[in-house]
């Protein structure tokens, strides 16, 4: 079984050190790099190749949210996962539609940061149904153009059919794909292949992009459509 590549990245090497000394006991999980701003994060990547990057948002130099939209927008992206010590943050909301795969909070318990890191290595976001829900009533609180953001959403939701639709707001109610495919009466495999049609025909990167458009479109406050 290949380890999983992580990437530490904070300006505070006591936290570094932390993060360091509790998942490198875990058999499947391997620390490849340090970094303490966000400036020294491409250069690192290249030379360590991680599956995921565990990135501060809040750094003196380059923050956690400019490197993540960099890391992004690369061809070869690792996950990012934010670490913060907010819930619902402007800044992690802004990360996660940048195409972070989630955030986990700097005092959450080790045990829960490691299975954090196995589930987005798997391609599992790490959001909460509940946390979900949080950051989208945080969501609805920051925007500035309400209307405007849900006209674009909307138009862009359109180009799903009725099926892909349904999907795309199980998935935004933060649903696993076992679950989503018990309501829906479809098999695992098929959810998968409508989640990758989702992404690919809105030209999205993770499941928390698709939660934040279904969000943006209006389409969690119509439990009777589909």
């Amino acid at each position: 079984m290949t380890a999983i590549r992580v990437l530490l990245v904070d300006d505070d090497p006591l936290v570094r050190a932390g993060l360091s000394f509790m998942m490198g006991g875990a058999d499947d999980i391997e620390i490849v790099g340090e970094a303490a701003d966000g400036g020294e994060v491409e250069a690192l990547v290249d030379r360590t190749r991680p599956h995921v990057v565990l990135m501060d948002i809040r750094m003196p130099a380059v923050d956690g949210l400019t490197a993540t939209e960099s890391l992004r927008r690369r061809e070869d992206a690792p996950q990012v996962v934010v670490l913060t010590t907010f819930h619902a943050d402007e800044q992690v909301l802004r990360a996660l539609r940048a195409g972070a795969a989630g955030f986990v909070l700097k005092d959450t318990p080790p045990a829960e940061i490691v299975a954090a890191v196995r589930r987005v290595a798997a391609g599992d976001p790490v959001l909460s149904p509940a946390v979900t829900r949080q950051l989208m009533a945080h969501a609805a609180g920051a925007a500035t153009d309400t209307r405007r953001t849900r006209a674009r959403a909307r138009e862009r939701v359109a180009d799903l059919n009725d099926r892909e639709r349904e999907v795309a707001v199980a998935v935004g109610r933060g649903l696993a794909n076992a679950e989503i495919a018990a309501e829906l009466y479809m098999s695992v495999a098929t959810v998968k292949t409508h989640v990758s049609r989702i992404l690919a025909k809105l030209g999205l990167n993770n499941r928390v992009q698709i939660a934040l458009l279904a969000h943006d479109a209006g389409l969690l406050e119509e439990p009777g459509d589909h």
